[in-house]
């Protein structure tokens, strides 16, 4: 789909998506791995088409917030045409490092 937005990966939102390939890899199958790979990609799109879609989230009103499962979601903000992902956020953390977000 043609967009006129962009995303931008942060170093964090990196690190993040790592963090969960690694832990998915050691504790889940193959086919977990490309189930979530398939649900980020969607999740992206849609993000992409459509970035005001997403709530603002309640704990930084700069992000906006995509849930893409139970155990994580999206936190990325709007810039004109960029869309900065800030973080792939593991839903059993300390919900204070989105308040902070910089």
């Amino acid at each position: 789909m043609d967009s006129d937005f962009e995303i931008y990966w942060s170093n964090e939102s990196i690190d993040n998506l790592e963090s969960i390939f690694e832990y998915l890899s050691t504790n889940w199958s193959q086919k977990e791995v490309n189930n979530f790979k398939r649900k980020l990609a969607k999740q992206l799109d849609l993000i992409v088409s459509n970035p005001k879609l997403f709530p603002v989230s309640e704990y930084n009103p700069r992000l906006r917030k995509a849930v893409l499962s139970k155990q994580t979601t999206i936190f990325y903000e709007l810039s004109g045409q960029r869309i900065y992902l800030v973080y792939l956020f593991n839903n059993k953390k300390d919900i204070d490092s989105v308040r902070e977000a910089r």
